[in-house]
């Protein structure tokens, strides 16, 4: 289980074992850790900004909770249907331990989580995602750095200058790395611009915008072997549904202006 990394034009090299540490004879991955890390630190920062922007910390707790429970559920329901072969039938989707979940499941779950409690309590739902929008990314942005200690999810072949390489073969394209970095971006401007914001829902709309529009250019350079066809050796489903977040996010973000105007 342990990798040597290395991205040789920036003369780096690291040793990475998926496995963190045991407990009780069970192994923990780094995999699971920083999904976590970025978990709690996304809600850190949400319930340290949240309440000078409309919010109660308690709801983004409850929020942050039930949508853990649900983003998981949904993340492996998504990454089953669309690569059902590998699960190995009904009883392999409980087996959750040997991988197999997709983010776009996640963020289902965890919108359809948020939506739901914001109806019950009869919050302002528009400005609680507004307010959450920038934990989701860096929850993304750490989560990613689980496929660079597991060596996976990473794209073509390549020789530039952010090549990797992994125990030495043919450098490949760090995924994580890109789209963290560009998700970092998408979070300062969102720090910079949500207080200036014309009305509740644009900041969420530019982040389904932001996250999307750099998903689908991702998703065209990665390996085949992670990719999950819609149409075999063809579409990828997140390229699509990439494209749908890109409609998504421009639609949204250009109604609500037009709507506060009128």
């Amino acid at each position: 289980m342990t990798n040597v990394i290395g991205f040789p034009a920036l003369n780096l090299s690291f040793t990475v074992n998926r496995v963190a540490f045991t407990v009780f004879g069970r192994e923990i991955y780094w995999y699971a850790l920083c999904i976590l890390a970025g978990y709690l630190l996304g809600l850190l920062f949400v319930t340290k900004t949240c309440r000078k922007r409309g919010v109660n910390p308690d709801d983004v707790f409850d929020i942050a909770f039930w949508g853990l429970i649900f983003s998981i559920i949904c993340a492996r329901i998504y990454y089953c249907i669309f690569d059902w072969k590998s699960v190995g039938g009904f009883w392999g989707i409980f087996r959750i331990r040997e991988g197999g979940i997709a983010i776009y499941g996640a963020l289902v779950g965890a919108i359809a989580t948020a939506y739901f409690i914001c109806k019950k309590r009869k919050l302002n739902t528009l400005n609680v995602f507004d307010v959450c929008s920038g934990g989701l990314l860096i929850g993304q942005i750490i989560g990613r750095w689980g496929n660079f200690f597991n060596a996976e999810v990473y794209g073509r072949e390549t020789d530039s200058l952010f090549a990797m390489t992994i125990n030495g073969e043919t450098g490949v394209h760090p995924l994580f790395l890109y789209e963290g970095i560009w998700n970092f971006l998408g979070l300062l401007l969102i720090i910079i611009f949500r207080d200036k914001k014309k009305a509740d829902g644009q900041v969420f709309f530019f982040y389904i915008f932001w996250y999307s529009l750099g998903r689908l250019f991702l998703e065209g350079m990665r390996n085949t072997e992670y990719i999950l066809y819609l149409i075999p050796n063809v579409l990828g489903i997140s390229q699509v549904v990439a494209f749908l977040g890109i409609v998504l996010g421009i639609f949204g973000m250009i109604f609500l202006s037009r709507r506060k105007k009128v």
